[in-house]
């Protein structure tokens, strides 16, 4: 008899161990719910499988755990489960009215008391899942000791202290039993759980390093190069951008393979990333560093990456930006302080000069014609002086003045063919020619026929002072890429790199009576209509000047050259 009970209990805790199995090698997120039903359920017809020993007449068994537990953990399927094999496997074994007794009073006691019971357990903490069990074991245990006790009551009143002994015996078992099975389950499911925990962590993480990787590949747009590097001085990361800014290349080469490499072997043409890096890796933060590198501007940061909780230092960073064009608006903004400079200056001390210089030309005039002839020319060079310093005036405020100019529709070439007599009268006087290559067909424009003389006379006699006798001036206009372009093109001695890089500077010249806002004055018109200015040049060869206007894209009406 104990050899069964004990196979009973054997039988009992067998899905649990291969529910160990089903969690951690077949189960990927599924139910285990058709599990239990199947498990049990072949547990519990073991166990009626094995109940052929009577005890004073009356069968003991274990089979009510397989029951309970298939009925809890397999929820509503799981309790259905069990009762049908139950009734199956429990009617043909029926002998007498006692038996057929305990059969109805299980029926009707027990599996009612469980349906109300499983929402319950499948909600409750550990604690109160191994008291709702207990409980329902301690009632199926005082039920089978009344139904089993009253039969040795009416049939061998005898023996009734062995039969609570063997009812004791037989409940410490099924509590041990029940005690190991939900020990168990709840191990495996807080180990699934870890695990399930550990594998989302790991997902987010891996994820996360998606992510970082795409950042840093795209970061800035190419302009930004980053390189992370590892507790042993290792590139652990970094971007198309830092290699191209390190001075690496990509041909035929992937950007795994200088994944790995030391740093002091990566940046080896960069002594001064390396002793960013070497501060950082110590711990230490340098100031960041600007450096020219051939055409381009780049800064250049390293800091260091740090364990918080230990506060060690676990690898460094660099960043490489490059700031070119950071830079040049720099300088951009600094001319524009220079020419709000001017316009303050202008503003202040124009009335207050012209209006005396008016007087002085007036008086000026006045004696010369009450001077006898051999004055003359006296009076004209001082009156002449004072034109130019009219002119300079006015450049001043022409320069300074952020005014909005009234503009219409107009067409560059008959602003070009009124001045071209003017300019062919400068270029005989210096024996000099022009020449004029103009599109056919150019789109209106809204222009400030003034300003725009102005800009071409000045960029005209600029290139006919650059050169000698002889010289060509050649004005050419062509409509291409959305933009109109004016080039103003000069066969002099062309522009020094140094003298090209301060160009359009307020009062920077060459020219030993020259102002230097000439060529301000041409930027200032020519960003009032929305343009620009590029400058083309070779020592020996000449220098051209590009004036480029956008042209709106619903803009269709063009003029004939």
């Amino acid at each position: 008899m104990w050899e069964k009970l004990i196979l009973q209990a054997f039988v009992s805790l067998l899905p649990v161990f291969l529910y160990q199995l089903w969690m951690y090698r077949i189960n990927q997120g599924r139910s285990s719910i058709p599990f239990f039903c199947v498990a049990y359920g072949i547990s519990l017809t073991a166990c009626f499988l094995l109940t052929d020993t009577m005890a004073y007449g009356f069968d003991v068994n274990l089979r009510y755990i397989p029951f309970l537990m298939g009925s809890l953990y397999g929820g509503i399927p799981g309790l259905a489960t069990m009762t049908v094999i139950y009734v199956v496997m429990r009617l043909p074994q029926i002998n007498d009215q006692w038996e057929l007794f305990g059969f109805g009073g299980f029926m009707l006691v027990l599996v009612p008391l469980l349906l109300l019971t499983i929402r319950p357990f499948q909600l409750a903490r550990t604690v109160d899942k191994f008291r709702i069990v207990f409980f329902l074991l301690t009632a199926e245990a005082a039920y089978y000791a009344l139904m089993y006790l009253g039969y040795l009551h009416q049939h061998e009143p005898e023996r009734m202290g062995d039969g609570v002994l063997l009812i004791t015996a037989v409940t410490l078992l099924s509590y041990g039993t029940a005690a190991l099975t939900m020990y168990t389950i709840n191990q495996v499911l807080q180990h699934y759980q870890l695990q399930h925990q550990l594998r989302r962590m790991s997902s987010n993480f891996m994820n996360e390093v998606h992510k970082l990787q795409q950042f840093i590949d795209q970061m800035a747009m190419g302009t930004m190069g980053t390189v992370i590097v590892d507790v042993d001085g290792r590139i652990s990361h970094l971007n198309d951008a830092a290699i191209r800014l390190s001075g690496q290349t990509l041909k035929g080469r992937s950007r795994l393979e200088f994944t790995g490499m030391p740093y002091d072997l990566f940046f080896r043409k960069h002594e001064h990333c390396r002793e960013l890096l070497d501060d950082a890796m110590r711990g230490s933060m340098s100031p960041s560093r600007i450096v020219n590198d051939a055409e381009r501007t780049l800064m250049k940061t390293a800091f260091p990456i740090r364990n918080l909780q230990a506060g060690v230092v676990t690898g460094a960073a660099m960043v490489i930006q490059d700031i070119t064009e950071m830079s040049q608006l720099r300088d951009e903004l600094g001319r524009m302080e220079r020419l709000s400079l001017v316009g303050q200056m202008a503003a202040s001390i124009t009335h207050e000069i012209r209006n005396p210089m008016a007087v002085i030309r007036g008086f000026v005039q006045l004696m010369r014609e009450r001077s006898p002839d051999n004055q003359q020319e006296y009076f004209r060079i001082v009156i002449e002086e004072l034109d130019r310093a009219n002119t300079i005036i006015n450049d001043f405020l022409s320069l300074a003045q952020n005014r909005v100019i009234a503009k219409e529709q107009c067409s560059l070439h008959h602003i070009i063919q009124e001045l071209v007599p003017l300019l062919w009268a400068d270029a005989n006087l210096r024996g000099q020619s022009i020449e004029l290559d103009l599109a056919e067909d150019i789109p209106m424009l809204e222009l400030n026929d003034k300003e725009i003389k102005q800009m071409i006379l000045n960029l005209a006699r600029n290139g006919m002072e650059a050169m000698g006798d002889k010289g060509i001036l050649k004005l050419a206009t062509s409509v291409g890429d959305g933009n109109l372009e004016l080039r103003v093109e000069d066969t002099g001695e062309g522009i020094s790199a140094d003298k090209l890089a301060r160009l359009f500077e307020p009062f920077y010249t060459t020219k030993a009576r020259g102002t230097g806002l000439g060529l301000p004055l041409c930027l200032s018109i020519v960003e009032r209509h929305n343009g620009r200015i590029d400058v083309q040049t070779a020592q020996g060869e000449g220098t051209v000047f590009k004036v480029i206007f956008n042209l709106p894209e619903a803009r269709e009406s063009t003029v004939t050259a």
